[in-house]
């Protein structure tokens, strides 16, 4: 069962994607992320209440508490990269970077969770999904020195390579930042929900990044923002904040009756929704290259969730 959860965690997760990207074209993404959580926030309640694990809130141990506090603050993390990646890069290159986060959660979940099942075919499986989403990262052309205007006072070469790399790939960073985040998320969680119901500590750590990211909103000064953000674009971000939902309630599921090094690969095969969808929305085309990288994920990940 905690296969299929992990599997429909994928699926709203690669909606999850779309409908934020399409929530922030003009929308700031801080703003953007702060309002997705307070609908994710309401539809974790909502399961909750209608699941009956309200009144169970007073029986969870103190070890418990605190880790879900730290999967949510790192889950905010993740947001913010993610959706600020997302908001100054193409949706097929942000997207196999933060997906990196697959192989660190992989590693993370058999040095500290002590998943060592099958651990030569986890390993295998890890590093072709890492040759994978290496081959998928795509980084815009360097402009040539001889072209820019300023090129002979920006020092050699090497450096205005470098100057030229930071300038037009940031997303990278924030997307690299993003996979990070989000693996240690997974473990974080894994530790933090044994013993909690899966939907109330959903909800729990759900609180978490929603005062991450209103505090983020507010600590750089962007709430005036608020009222700029076009209705048409409000609709979508609410529509991702849902799908975020449902996909963290699949998720922690998976989570708390899984393993770790399993369900986070099956998850990240959100890249096939996520990749089909940017095509037909934003005509976002990959080369032969990406895509022998996206079959060597999709391979990988299939190897690790049958040998589970």
């Amino acid at each position: 069962m905690w296969i299929v959860m992990a599997i429909l965690s994928a699926f709203f997760a690669g909606i999850t994607s779309i409908l934020a990207k399409c929530g922030i074209r003009k929308t700031d993404s801080d703003v953007a992320t702060a309002l997705r959580t307070v609908v994710v926030l309401l539809f974790a309640w909502v399961m909750v209440f209608v699941v009956g694990s309200a009144e169970t809130i007073g029986e969870i141990s103190p070890r418990s508490l605190l880790f879900l506090v730290l999967s949510g603050l790192a889950t905010g993390g993740s947001w913010i990269c993610y959706f600020k990646a997302l908001s100054m890069g193409d949706v097929n290159k942000v997207v196999p970077i933060d997906k990196s986060s697959t192989v660190l959660s992989v590693l993370l979940a058999v040095a500290f969770l002590g998943e060592r099942e099958h651990i030569a075919l986890k390993l295998a499986s890890a590093a072709v999904i890492a040759v994978g989403i290496y081959l998928m990262i795509e980084r815009k052309p360097d402009v040539k020195p001889e072209n820019r205007p300023d090129a002979e006072t920006e020092g050699s070469p090497r450096t205005e390579r470098k100057r030229v790399w930071g300038a037009q790939n940031p997303w990278m960073v924030y997307a690299a930042l993003s996979a990070v985040f989000a693996a240690l998320t997974s473990v974080l969680a894994k530790v933090g929900i044994m013993g909690v119901e899966s939907n109330l500590g959903t909800a729990l750590r759900t609180g978490v990044v929603l005062v991450m990211a209103w505090g983020i909103v507010f600590l750089k000064g962007k709430q005036a923002r608020l009222k700029a953000v076009p209705k048409g674009e409000l609709g979508f971000i609410a529509l991702s904040g849902i799908a975020t939902g449902a996909s963290w309630l699949c998720y922690y599921y998976a989570i708390q009756n899984g393993m770790v090094s399993v369900v986070v690969p099956i998850d990240k095969l959100s890249i096939l929704v996520t990749m089909a969808f940017s095509f037909v929305v934003f005509k976002e085309t990959m080369s032969k290259k990406a895509l022998l990288g996206l079959l060597l994920m999709v391979l990988g990940t299939l190897a690790m969730a049958l040998g589970a």
